[in-house]
C-alpha cells in the first residue's frame, strides 16, 4: 500500500504481526475461541523507505512503540505515519493523565480507527499491545476499518509474507518461535518485493515492556 504523493517519502514495505505466548503464560484459550490467546505480540518490518524509484533510507523505523506495552507498524506515507503516531500518543498520554491508568489496546485501536476516518493519513498499519485482557493484534485499512487477528501482514510485501505466516503459524506459539517466523516472513517478502529490504526491525511486546531491536539481515533471527 502506498498512498503517498509524488515527491513524498513512502514506506512501500513489509510489516508483520503475530500474537504469541511467553513461558509464564499458562491459561488455556476459551472453548470455541477463534483468537490465539497469549500475553505477547511480535511486530516486524523491513527497514527500507522509498522516494519514487530511489531508496531514500536504509534504516527507516516502521514500528513505533506507544507507551510501555503497545506499538504500531506502518506502511504508506512517512509523514502520515509520523502524524498518526504523534496524534495517538498524545491521546494516550491525556487518557492516562486523566484516568490514572493505562489506555487499553482495544481503546488505542478504536481511537486510531476513528482518527483515520476523519483525516487521510495515507497509511495502513498493524497495532499490537498487551494489557490486562492479554495480547491483541489489530489490522486497519486506509479508511479506518479494523479487524482483530492472531497474525497479519501488510504493505507491498504483505502478500509474500502471508505465505510464510500461513505455513508456519501455530496458535499459542512461543515468543522465540514467533520472532523467527516474523523474521522469515520479512526475509521472504524482501526477496520478491523491490520496495522491501535493508534488514529487519523486530519489536516484541510483553507485560514486561517493549523490546525493540534492529538487524542488518533477517537471517540473524530467522535461522
Amino acid at each position: 500500500m502506498d498512498d503517498s504523493t509524488p515527491g513524498e517519502a513512502s514506506l512501500g514495505t513489509t510489516i508483520v504481526g503475530i500474537v504469541a505466548r511467553t513461558d509464564s503464560f499458562t491459561s488455556d484459550p476459551p472453548a470455541g475461541s477463534t483468537r490465539a490467546d497469549g500475553d505477547a505480540v511480535v511486530l516486524a518490518s523491513d527497514r527500507r523507505a522509498s522516494l519514487g524509484r530511489m531508496v531514500s533510507s536504509k534504516d527507516a523505523q516502521k514500528v513505533h512503540p506507544l507507551g510501555e506495552t503497545a506499538a504500531l507498524a506502518f506502511t504508506g506515507s512517512v509523514s502520515g505515519a509520523q502524524a498518526l503516531v504523534a496524534d495517538l500518543d498524545t491521546e494516550r498520554r491525556l487518557y492516562e493523565l486523566r484516568r490514572g491508568q493505562r489506555m487499553s489496546t482495544t481503546a488505542l485501536a478504536g481511537y486510531a480507527a476513528a482518527a483515520m476516518r476523519q483525516q487521510p493519513y495515507g497509511v495502513q498499519h498493524l497495532l499490537g499491545g498487551v494489557d490486562g485482557d492479554g495480547a491483541r493484534l489489530f489490522t486497519f485499512d486506509a479508511g479506518g476499518s479494523i479487524l482483530e487477528q492472531p497474525f497479519a501482514a501488510d504493505g507491498s510485501g504483505g502478500p509474500f509474507a502471508y505465505g510464510t505466516l500461513e505455513a508456519g503459524y501455530e496458535p499459542g506459539m512461543a515468543v522465540a518461535d514467533a520472532e523467527r517466523l516474523a523474521a522469515r516472513a520479512v526475509a521472504a517478502a524482501s526477496e520478491r518485493d523491490t520496495a522491501s529490504g535493508n534488514g529487519l526491525q523486530l519489536v516484541t511486546l510483553t507485560p514486561d515492556g517493549v523490546d525493540d531491536r534492529v538487524y542488518d539481515d533477517p537471517a540473524a533471527v530467522a535461522s
